[in-house]
């Protein structure tokens, strides 16, 4: 048990640390004009939400958008299907977090007949173009696959119906696709060897614990968003500090004995 509570704390700490990274990058877009894309995909109950919300806590919150993508609404329905994306991508300074992607074309609409062979066999050329026209106009890409095996997602399933207050996160489009784990399997499998590119690469999380599966998730964002970045401390504009004078007389306090 005791070795269990020093695990769960240094767990706990190693998030806190790279949320507190996070934290620093998100700044730094903001005051450089920086877009960031982190996509999340992967199996129902496999804990992308718990990623997320560990991803997003100290983040600016004007700044970031969580984007959860379902069907596509009856407006959206018939055009083709990255136009409903177009309008949730980053601005200048902004991060957008999309849990489930454009990558529904390859998998659900694909397993399920939603689209027919050919449109989702074109669709990872499309794909990788879309991603490679972001990547060059400066939009930095993170990609995540979240991987349960079936006796992990059964028990978490089984945990949802268990409990009124995680009802709503289950419905009968989990069992149908609980029936055809083959098939998806088969759909990411060819996702990862044909989208997995140079400006935007898969980074595939298996999320049976789930603690080492956030660990893990928030580690590689960090890394990814950190390359290339050199986080250096600004001072205050001279002008604000003059303003602070106006308004109160205050003045920074100058350190002591040259300390900071």
């Amino acid at each position: 048990m005791a070795t269990s509570i020093k695990l769960n704390i240094g767990h706990l700490q190693q998030i806190k640390e790279l949320q507190d990274r996070l934290t620093e990058l998100h700044v730094h877009d903001l005051r450089t004009g920086g877009r960031v894309l982190i996509c999340i995909d992967g199996w129902d109950a496999a804990g992308k939400g718990g990623m997320i919300e560990r991803l997003v806590a100290g983040l600016e919150p004007k700044s970031v958008q969580v984007w959860r993508i379902g069907a596509p609404t009856p407006e959206e329905q018939g055009r083709h299907y990255l136009w409903r994306f177009w309008d949730r991508l980053p601005g200048p300074g902004n991060w957008a977090i999309f849990d489930r992607t454009w990558y529904g074309r390859v998998l659900v609409e694909r397993v399920e007949g939603f689209c027919d062979k050919a449109a989702w066999k074109r669709a990872y050329r499309e794909i990788n173009e879309f991603e490679r026209q972001l990547s060059d106009d400066g939009v930095r890409i993170v990609k995540l696959l979240v991987h349960v095996s079936a006796e992990e997602q059964k028990r978490r399933m089984i945990e949802r119906l268990s409990k009124p207050s995680k009802h709503y996160k289950i419905g009968l489009e989990d069992f149908r696709n609980i029936a055809k784990r083959k098939q998806y399997l088969e759909a990411y499998d060819d996702m990862l060897g044909r989208t997995d590119t140079e400006q935007a690469p898969w980074h595939v999380v298996a999320s049976d614990e789930k603690m080492h599966a956030r660990l893990k998730g928030l580690r590689i964002i960090a890394d990814r968003l950190g390359e290339g970045v050199k986080i250096e401390e600004r001072g205050l504009d001279p002008r604000i500090l003059e303003a602070a004078y106006e308004a109160w007389g205050w003045r920074p306090e100058k350190p002591e004995n040259g300390k900071k």
